[in-house]
C-alpha cells in the first residue's frame, strides 16, 4: 500500500462505513475538546453552517484559516451546532504528508477522514494539488491553511503560500472563499509544553475564539488580464510550471496572479485577526 491511498478516500470504499465511523469518532473527540473540556465562542457561525449545509449544488466552498496548532483541524469544527460528525458534509483538508501520512496505518486513517496529502515545499503543481482541484470540481468543501505551517505567536498573518491561490484560479467553478481566524488552540495544544514537546493530550479550561468572515469576492477575469499585462516585463527564474494555462497565462503571469490573490486573502485575514482581538477585549 502506497502513501497516497486514493481508494481509501473514495466515498464508496466499503460502502462508506469506515469513513462514517472515523467521522463519528473524530467528531465526538472534537465536540468534547471544543465544548466540554474547553470553552469555544464563534462569531458569525451561521454563515459557515449555511454554506456547508445549503450552498447551490456544484458550487465548491473553500475555507481558509490561520494555523495555530496541530489540533486546529478537526477541533475548530467541534463547536455547538456544527455538523461535525456528518461524513457527507465534512470538509476535505490539505494535510502535511510528513506528519499525517508517515505510514500505511496513518495514511488509511487520514484518507478516511477526507485528508489530501501535500508535500511541503513540493510546489503548487504537485500531483495531490490536482486531487484537491478535483474535489473543488465536484462541488465539495475544501479547507486549507495558506500560511503553510503552525505558528503560535501573536503576530500578523504571515505571507501566504500560493497553493490556495492557485486552486482558486484553476478551479473550473470559482469556489466561495470563506476566511476564518481563530485564537486559543495554541493554549489547548502548545508546541512547547513539556521538555519542548507538545502535551500528550489536549489541555483543558482554555478559551477558544473563532471568527468567521464573509465570502471574499474575486474578479478573476479582470485579475487575469491585469496579471498578463503587468507581468510582461517581469524577470524571474522559471521553476517548471506549465508554459501556459487554460487562460493563456505564462509562468510570469501566473506568479503575478497567485501573488495578487494571496495578498487579498492575507489582507482580509489580517482584518479578521484585528477584529478578533477587539472582539476578545469586548468580552472581558
Amino acid at each position: 500500500m502506497g502513501r497516497k491511498m486514493e481508494w481509501a478516500g473514495h466515498a464508496k470504499h466499503m460502502v462508506g462505513i469506515p469513513r462514517k465511523l472515523v467521522f463519528m469518532a473524530v467528531g465526538g473527540f472534537s465536540k468534547a475538546v471544543a465544548t466540554l473540556l474547553n470553552s469555544t465562542s464563534v462569531h458569525n457561525a451561521d454563515t459557515l453552517i449555511r454554506l456547508v449545509r445549503s450552498r447551490p449544488p456544484g458550487l465548491p466552498l473553500l475555507t481558509v484559516s490561520n494555523h495555530m496548532s496541530t489540533l486546529d483541524d478537526p477541533v475548530m469544527w467541534g463547536f455547538k451546532g456544527f455538523p461535525t460528525s456528518d461524513a457527507n458534509l465534512g470538509r476535505w483538508v490539505l494535510a502535511a504528508d510528513d506528519i499525517c501520512f508517515k505510514n500505511s496505518l496513518l495514511s488509511y486513517f487520514f484518507r478516511l477522514g477526507k485528508c489530501i496529502p501535500i508535500t511541503r515545499g513540493g510546489g503548487i503543481y504537485q500531483q495531490h494539488m490536482n486531487e484537491a482541484l478535483e474535489r473543488l470540481s465536484d462541488g465539495e468543501w475544501l479547507h486549507t491553511f495558506p500560511e503553510g505551517k503552525v505558528s503560535q505567536e501573536d503576530a500578523p498573518i504571515r505571507r501566504l503560500k500560493w497553493g490556495t491561490a492557485s486552486l482558486i484560479a484553476r478551479a473550473p467553478v470559482t469556489p466561495i472563499v470563506l476566511p476564518i481566524v481563530h485564537h486559543g488552540f495554541e493554549e489547548v495544544m502548545p508546541e512547547k509544553f513539556l521538555c519542548g514537546r507538545r502535551p500528550p493530550f489536549p489541555l483543558c479550561n482554555k478559551n477558544i475564539n473563532i471568527v468567521v468572515g464573509e465570502p471574499i469576492e474575486f474578479d478573476l477575469q479582470k485579475m487575469r488580464q491585469t496579471a498578463i499585462f503587468l507581468s510582461r516585463n517581469l524577470s524571474h527564474s522559471p521553476v517548471g510550471w506549465p508554459s501556459s494555462s487554460p487562460h493563456g497565462m505564462d509562468e510570469a503571469a501566473q506568479r503575478f496572479l497567485y501573488a495578487t490573490i494571496s495578498e487579498q486573502i492575507q489582507t482580509v485575514m489580517e482584518s479578521l485577526r484585528n477584529f478578533s482581538k477587539s472582539f476578545l477585549k469586548s468580552k472581558v
